[in-house]
């Protein structure tokens, strides 16, 4: 389809996708049903495999993560708790580089006081992570 299409539709008024596909759908009749059908592609597998291996931080998108969790477990292309645990062991290890960074600055220093919050940080995010890996226990447990 044209993109010239969709902005036409969207000069009416804005629209989220399942409204502008439900309006072509009225306008196209069964024509509309010829429409494009998008198909994974090997470098869109590929392209998903390294997004589920990636780890994020210093800022972690919580809401992405969160996402990759559900797309990865309804579709079958990883198990969220080892997304989880995968993202935990780069935390941790991050972790320990800062604590010995921290432990090596003087007492009051600004870059203690820097390296604290960076610790705080990954310490909320750790607990995070617990809860995250509880709640996909607890759905694999339902079943």
């Amino acid at each position: 389809m044209q993109q010239e299409v969709v902005l036409a539709m969207l000069a009416k008024e804005p629209s989220q996708g399942f409204q502008l596909r439900a309006r072509l759908d009225r306008a196209l009749g069964p024509l509309g049903e010829a429409m494009n059908v998008y198909v994974l592609t090997p470098a869109g597998e590929e392209r998903i495999a390294e997004w589920l291996r990636e780890v994020s931080w210093p800022k972690p998108d919580l809401a992405e993560f969160h996402l990759k969790l559900i797309a990865a477990a309804a579709a079958g292309l990883a198990d969220p708790i080892g997304i989880v645990d995968m993202q935990r062991r780069e935390l941790l290890r991050r972790l320990r580089d800062v604590q010995r960074a921290q432990m090596a600055e003087p007492d009051h220093s600004d870059a203690g006081l820097l390296l604290e919050g960076i610790v705080l940080r990954l310490q909320a995010d750790l607990r995070w992570l617990e809860a995250c890996e509880r709640n996909w226990s607890d759905r694999r447990k339902r079943g």
